[in-house]
């Protein structure tokens, strides 16, 4: 694996596992939409919005030079600027 990214709030203080090799990480967080008071529609509506940062950012991802991403500390320092951006 090239890339570890976590996304769950609660996961940001875990240790992670051991991984082969040097991937980079970072943490995307949100928080959990299953957790949000109300009725169906609320939790929906919670559910599209996480889903919809979670697309942007992706798409941020995706859209990172090729060139960015053969040097470990570049890589690294793109990949944690995007979960600092503001969606």
């Amino acid at each position: 694996m090239d890339f570890i990214i976590t996304v769950c709030d609660s996961a940001a203080g875990e240790v992670c596992p051991h991984w082969p090799g040097h991937p980079t990480t970072a943490h995307w967080g949100y928080p959990d939409p299953a957790q949000v008071p109300g009725d169906d529609g609320c939790k929906r509506e919670a559910f599209r919005r996480v889903f919809e940062q979670i697309r942007k950012r992706v798409e941020q991802f995706v859209s990172l030079p090729l060139e960015w991403l053969e040097d470990d500390s570049v890589r690294r320092e793109a990949v944690r600027a995007i979960a600092a951006r503001k969606l």
